[in-house]
């Protein structure tokens, strides 16, 4: 019986790239926590004075989660496809809820 043994081995040039690409990635990363804060709190502030959301944002920020995944994903070596930039920005990963409820 033979065990088919895929070559894995990288050289340290490929391991010196992705650390680049990765290291710029969490740079993006960073920025991408305060814009998602910065929306946040534009949602609330909104929602507090006119009791209504703004549908336009919720969509923005649920593709702004998604795309921070898929850099989360890149950084801890789970996934192989660079993001946006060098990909498509992502699409909303899930449907909102319709409406939203304060329990």
């Amino acid at each position: 019986m033979v065990d088919y043994v895929e070559d894995t081995s990288v050289t340290r040039k490929q391991v010196g790239i992705r650390l680049l690409y990765t290291l710029l990635f969490l740079i993006i990363f960073e920025v991408l926590k305060l814009i998602i804060q910065i929306t946040v709190l534009f949602q609330f502030v909104y929602l507090l004075i006119t009791k209504d959301y703004i549908k336009p944002l919720r969509r923005f920020s649920d593709r702004l989660s998604t795309y921070a995944y898929k850099v989360i994903r890149y950084v801890t070596l789970n996934e192989n496809q660079r993001p946006f930039p060098f990909a498509d920005f992502p699409a909303e990963a899930e449907q909102a809820e319709e409406t939203v409820r304060f329990e």
